[in-house]
């Protein structure tokens, strides 16, 4: 990732615009690395084949190709083992079928409720969507040597079923570096003390950390390939590297696929136009370009940067042979710690549906056919996940972290639905834009793009402002092209307008079924066949004029009512004019053989076009235009997740908000239609298969609540500085070496890093002893924990004071403090032992930085210790129970817990027995405003009814400034960081299957006050963030309860 602008060493990012430099920070920020390549061929005269293999053969990789004519990737020349999986120069091609892969990013380890996944499938699919972009991260599968984790949430089989069950498709991205603002970019923590050698690279060890994992996954999701009727199409190899760097790297990876039963394509994802691994060392089967091109600046959501003007030539210059992909472009945008950052409601309003129908159409037109946005779900980084982030991960995406739709995902529905309805679409050619001169408006304000099918002719011009960022609305007229010559747009209108950060896309000799569009300048909702009569759903804003020309074809049915809004002239071809003020759904024509339907863009968000199923035993049977090219239209439901006609019946389900007026086009043979099982009652059918009818949820959302936090249990959890303290089973720190490159800067030679011990994770407690002379006056400590990190340090039961780290918005960025921690008189026990004790919060390990894949090796813990007179003498060291090799709570994962007391011995577990524990409301903060730790238990009980989606959060409701850190588990979970002191999240969201929505739940609230003498108030409480009738199905809960540990 690059940084623009005065974003420079803010935003640590994910891709690299086309029209940037590159940049790198240091090791407190992230970048977004992937890889893969492809071998080319040309058929150019003998001069020009020559020259190529010299500049292969001596490995040089970033010369410019030629554009070329076109060709087809063929069975002798691919790579890989399956002719089920193809391309050529246009578009991707599955069983021998032409595909638009229209994908979207969605990370199961941040929804550890295996039960939700189907919902985030279906809610793809219910959007158009036809493909899954999945990372899988190494360091929760494989979370020490040796063993590889597949069960529950961590499995892929159910993920995989999953997909089966929507009819999505698969790109699996195992890494085994993934970056994904993730801890160590997902690399196993073991491996970056472990291995010697560099990360990333060819290195022999560090082959043998990787090797293990990504042979589990493929023994997990070899059956799940295309070959075996599964929804696997490619993999992607590691995470946006560089191809000088790791070359032989790649080639290993690519060794261990190639010598397994994986037979898809490989990929890569480059981030910045470098040309790596399209040729030479380390090459992939199909290359691809991460964009982000709005950057991260989410405090500003309303200032845009420049539109990328140089995808279709870049493209054209570097891989023409084959499709243009895609692999992360831009859905939102993640947020930094600190009291400057916005956090996610801006950011959705930065990447919000301007953004997308600005920026996704440019995308479009530079014909890209495989696009995946990161992120349509982000979900939960909880735990240990997080680098440099918080515990949220919403990212502003199109579903919310609470899984809820938002405005995003109306505009992704709209533009999902057009490419599903548009097969002409997979396949076209880019002709020119207005830069070339071979097209043009009579706006010089407005660009626009012209591709075309050349088979088809169908025509598709992508307009836009020529300043991307503007507000203001332009008018204008377009020549084009059309089967009938050459038109002069509009014909009846006065001009087409184009909104303030708006685009458009004016379709040519558009087919919907067996009929033919000549022109639009309206957008396409919908085209293709319902009950064998063709269906076209056209939509514009209702301020805007509008019109379309088609050769209505049929007997028409009798109109009940004609808007006074539509002008229709007769002709071979009519032309159909919109007027402004146009609101609702209008029936424009009417017959036994089309169905042509209009709406305002408020309405047409409301629809969806369910596929109807197919029967079980069709091969792929769910997967749009290989099992079914069936489809109904449904209007006014929150959302539509199936649709199945047996007989007369159509089965709908989905979700409700609230009551709504539902509109079905469906088979005319259809006599009774139900609602996730109950029959809509008052249903009117009317003439040409349109049906209308209430839907109404059971519950309304006043009737459901949850209950107020109070009646909490308190205990002290730091009995570590009291002077009986046994720390005899800690483990002694007396490393001398380390494989982590970062050396301490002084200390007696002893390495005090976290992961050299086995404890990488959360909280981890230091304790230096030494005995006093009385001399001593003060010890001097060098601290990393990562940005925003804090340590607190005692002697003995002395609090002596906190070392923040810092992270402003991502500015000022703090990871490690050297600090002088004065002794106060009468704190020194003279001429006996002495115990310094540190709580250090671990903020996840860095991601690789540019030239450094080291650089996540990071020497979390102690860099530097000395006394300012005498010596330390031994150190101990305590994380979690078990480390890294023999944590106990195998279902939460190894990036649950830390090494505070109350962890280690277990009290965030359900059924840990509090009753003995002292009565204290958590907002009371800790006994006489002492700086320390202290645990806070409650249980509460929610009886929230079945069939019914309710999002819950815990809330901090205090204003933000206090000097304290949280660690929220629920029902043993790990579920939230609350930074008190920097922010900026006060609100975590917690989903059914952690919740228990039918029985008792255990919340616990590890509380870190950081300053004595500090009032500190946590004040939390339950919200309701929505209630939806509907769902999907059945949560199950796997909250594994309290067992007593022998090990504190």
């Amino acid at each position: 990732m690059t940084d623009d602008g005065k974003d420079d060493a803010q935003y640590p990012e994910k891709g690299i615009s086309l029209d940037e430099k590159d940049s790198r920070r240091l090791i407190s920020t992230s970048i977004h690395q992937k890889t893969r390549r492809r071998s080319e061929q040309f058929k150019w005269i003998v001069f020009l084949v020559l020259s190529f293999l010299i500049l292969v053969h001596i490995g040089y990789n970033s010369f410019s190709l030629l554009p070329h004519k076109p060709c087809s990737l063929t069975a002798e020349t691919q790579e890989w083992d399956t002719n089920q999986v193809t391309f050529d120069n246009y578009s991707l091609i599955l069983r021998g079928q032409r595909i638009f892969l229209h994908s979207g990013e969605f990370h199961t380890f941040r929804l550890p409720v295996v039960d939700l996944w189907p919902d985030i499938l279906q809610k793809f699919k219910a959007a158009g969507m036809n493909a899954v972009s999945l990372y899988t991260h190494m360091g929760i599968i494989n979370p020490s040597r040796g063993v590889q984790d597949f069960d529950d949430w961590r499995a892929l089989k159910p993920f995989y079923e999953a997909c089966m069950a929507a009819g999505i498709w698969v790109v699996l991205r195992p890494g085994a570096y993934i970056n994904a603002e993730t801890s160590a970019g997902g690399i196993a923590h073991w491996a970056t003390s472990e291995v010697a050698g560099t990360l990333r690279t060819e290195a022999a060890d560090w082959r043998d950390a990787w090797k293990g994992y990504i042979l589990a996954i493929i023994e997990e999701s070899a059956p799940y390939q295309i070959n075996h009727g599964g929804p696997i199409i490619a993999i992607q190899l590691d995470n946006e590297y560089e191809q000088w760097l790791g070359g032989e790297y790649f080639e290993d990876l690519k060794e261990v696929y190639h010598h397994s039963d994986i037979v898809v394509p490989l990929t890569y994802n480059d981030p910045a136009p470098r040309r790596n691994f399209i040729n030479g060392t380390g090459a992939v089967d199909l290359y691809g370009l991460d964009s982000y091109p709005q950057r991260f600046d989410c405090s500003n959501p309303f200032v845009w940067t420049p539109i990328v003007l140089t995808y279709h030539q870049y493209h054209m210059e570097v891989n023409p042979s084959q499709p243009w992909y895609i692999p992360e472009f831009q859905a939102g945008a993640f947020d930094a710690w600190g009291p400057g950052a916005p956090s996610y409601p801006p950011c959705a309003v930065l990447t919000g549906p301007e953004f997308m129908s600005v920026f996704n159409l440019q995308l479009w037109a530079s014909n890209a056919k495989l696009i995946n946005y990161y992120m349509l779900y982000g979900g939960t980084s909880w735990g240990a996940i997080p680098f440099p982030v918080y515990t949220s991960y919403d990212y502003g995406a199109a579903i919310d972290e609470q899984r809820v739709l938002n405005t995003k995902y109306d505009e992704l529905k709209l533009q999902g639905f057009f490419i599903r309805s548009t097969p002409d679409f997979y396949k076209t050619d880019w002709v020119g834009d207005t830069s070339t001169g071979l097209i043009s408006t009579s706006s010089p304000d407005v660009f626009v793009t012209f591709l075309r099918n050349p088979d088809t002719e169908a025509g598709f011009y992508i307009l836009r402002h020529n300043d991307s960022s503007s507000t203001v609305p332009k008018t204008f007229e377009i020549s084009v092209d059309t089967k009938e010559g050459k038109l002069d747009l509009p014909q009846l209108a006065p001009a087409i307008t184009l909104g303030g950060r708006q685009s458009k896309l004016i379709v040519t000799n558009y087919a919907f079924g067996s009929s033919k569009l000549l022109y639009s300048t309206a957008q396409v909702f919908f085209g293709g066949v319902i009950d064998g009569r063709d269906v076209l759903f056209l939509y514009g804003d209702s301020s805007q004029d509008h019109e379309a020309s088609l050769q209505f074809t049929g007997t028409p049915n009798p109109l009940r009512l004609q808007s006074a809004m539509i002008n229709i002239k007769p002709g071979k071809n009519s032309l159909i004019s919109f007027l402004p003020g146009i609101q609702g759904l209008v029936t424009v024509y009417d017959s036994d053989t089309q169905l042509v339907l209009f709406a305002d863009r408020n309405t047409a968000v409301t629809f969806w076009a369910p596929m109807l199923t197919a029967p079980a035993e069709t091969e792929f049977a769910n997967f749009w235009s290989f099992g079914t090219n069936e489809s109904i239209l449904v209007g006014g439901p929150y959302l539509v997740r199936t649709a199945s006609i047996t007989g007369t019946s159509l089965a709908l389900t989905g979700d409700l908000k609230d009551e709504v007026r539902l509109i079905v086009i469906a088979p005319k043979g259809v006599r009774s239609i139900s609602w996730n099982g109950y029959v809509v009652s008052d249903l009117m059918p009317s003439e040409g298969s349109v049906y209308v009818g209430y839907v109404r949820p059971s519950l309304h959302a006043e009737e459901i609540s949850v209950p107020k936090l109070e009646g909490w249990k308190f205990k002290d959890s730091l009995p570590e500085i009291s002077s009986e303290y046994d720390d005899s089973s800690w483990v002694v720190a007396n490393h001398t070496t380390s494989n982590i490159p970062w050396k301490p800067y002084y200390g007696d030679g002893r390495i005090l890093y976290g992961c050299d011990y086995g404890f990488c994770e959360n909280i981890v407690l230091w304790r230096g002893h030494f005995t006093a002379t009385g001399e001593e006056k003060s010890a001097n400590l060098s601290i990393n924990g990562g940005g925003a990190f804090a340590a607190t340090v005692w002697l003995n039961d002395v609090f002596l004071d906190t070392a923040y780290g810092n992270c402003s918005n991502n500015l000022n960025v703090i990871e490690e403090t050297d600090d002088v921690f004065v002794f106060p008189d009468g704190s020194l026990n003279v001429g006996g032992n002495n115990v310094i004790t540190v709580v250090q919060d671990n903020m996840g390990l860095d991601e690789t930085e540019g030239t450094e894949p080291d650089v996540s090796k990071g020497p979390r813990g102690i860099r530097g210790f000395r006394l300012n007179d005498g010596a330390f003498g031994e150190w101990k060291v305590q994380g979690k129970v078990g480390g890294y090799t023999n944590f106990p709570d195998k279902t939460r994962s190894v990036f649950n817990e830390g090494g505070l007391y109350g962890e280690r011995a277990g009290w965030h577990l359900p059924g840990y027995d509090i009753s003995s524990w002292a009565s204290r409301e958590l907002v009371e903060g800790l006994p006489d405003s002492a700086a320390g730790v202290g645990f806070f238990v409650t249980t509460f009980k929610l009886n929230i009814a079945k069939g019914y989606d309710v999002p819950i959060s815990f809330v901090f409701t205090e204003p933000l400034g206090q000097p304290y850190r949280v660690y929220l588990f629920v029902n043993g979970w790990m579920m939230g960081k609350r930074v008190g002191n920097l922010g900026p999240q006060a609100k975590f969201p917690v989903h059914e299957g952690i919740l228990d929505y039918r029985g008792e739940n255990t919340v616990a609230v590890a509380l870190w006050a950081m300053e004595e003498n500090v009032p500190v108030h946590p004040d939390l409480e339950l919200v309701i963030d929505g209630v939806f009738d509907g769902g999907v199905g059945e949560i199950e809960v796997n909250n594994p309860a309290y067992v007593p540990r022998s090990v504190y």
